[in-house]
């Protein structure tokens, strides 16, 4: 794979806030990147510094193989992007609104293709203020694909949206990813950034603090599983936090909860122990660390809304 995005110390600041301070990463050729952050950590600046929207203030930002600093209006050409929030003409309709755009761009799609493509047929000829959110975001994500982009930018592409439309945008997403689209993506919901994304990049305070697949950010970090047991009699607490790798016990008689950084060796030292003791375990549950574990451990912090 070639890299469509390179980043590397992009810096951006107004007046005595540094919204974007160093940030570096790379997107690669038909994968789903994310920026993964609490609202004010950088995730939005840096995408608009990317696609030329604003000016950066230091930092080399190459998009399809150009420099996005210095030819800005070449890379738009290249690009499509949906912000957070669409704002159009009330009465303008989506065929309106997708020929309007479409004149902006030596090359684009016809209207009719994108309407069907994002099931908005049935909604066509409707003024936009008629137009529901979820329906909002499916025409902006058609006005981002009017010029064919080799490279599209989701900015929070799911925020303030109802639980059925963002499970309709979040499949709309992985149809582009299956149709080969690159794509960067910024979002503050975790669950979002692991279901969706090829690769994360963690940015807090304006600047990149982890990247890598989700997966291997979990793997790789020092969260810990919880476990959650009930034996057929009961066990002491002291006896299970003197096995190896269990902190935090907590629970009385036959219910227990406790963290543990090493679940594999926990669990094999937990076995052997009530089976010395002849106590059976009627139920035990796992929860492997998530990547709200990740961001709490390398921020301090749990994910800020």
């Amino acid at each position: 794979m070639s890299a469509r995005v390179v980043v590397r110390d992009l810096r951006k600041r107004y007046g005595a806030v540094q919204a974007a301070n160093g940030v570096t990463f790379e997107i690669q050729e038909g994968e789903i990147f994310g920026l993964l952050g609490p609202n004010g950590a950088g995730k939005t600046t840096t995408l608009e510094c990317i696609v030329g929207l604003r000016d950066a203030d230091d930092g080399h930002v190459e998009v399809c193989g150009i420099d996005a600093r210095s030819r800005p209006a070449e890379v738009k050409q290249r690009i499509g992007a949906a912000l957070q929030t669409t704002s159009l003409q009330d009465k303008i309709t989506p065929r309106e609104a997708l020929e309007l755009f479409g004149s902006f761009y030596r090359d684009h799609l016809p209207p009719q293709q994108l309407l069907d493509h994002f099931s908005l047929t049935d909604k066509a000829d409707a003024p936009f203020a008629t137009l529901s959110g979820g329906q909002r975001q499916r025409l902006a994500l058609a006005l981002a694909f009017v010029n064919k982009p080799e490279l599209v930018f989701l900015d929070e592409p799911t925020a303030g949206l109802d639980p059925q439309s963002r499970h309709e945008l979040h499949e709309e997403i992985g149809r582009m990813k299956r149709d080969g689209h690159t794509l960067l993506l910024t979002t503050h919901y975790i669950e979002e950034a692991e279901r969706l994304c090829d690769r994360i990049a963690i940015i807090d305070h304006g600047r990149v603090i982890a990247d890598g697949r989700p997966q291997a950010l979990i793997s790789g970090s020092h969260a810990v599983s919880t476990v959650q047991l009930v034996t057929s009699a009961p066990v002491e607490q002291t006896s299970l936090a003197s096995l190896p790798g269990v902190e935090d016990v907590t629970g009385s008689g036959t219910t227990a909860r406790f963290r543990t950084a090493d679940a594999g060796r926990t669990l094999a030292a937990l076995v052997k122990f009530l089976d010395a003791g002849n106590v059976a375990i009627l139920e035990l549950h796992v929860q492997k660390a998530t990547l709200e574990d990740v961001f709490l451990e390398l921020t301090g912090t749990a994910l800020r809304h």
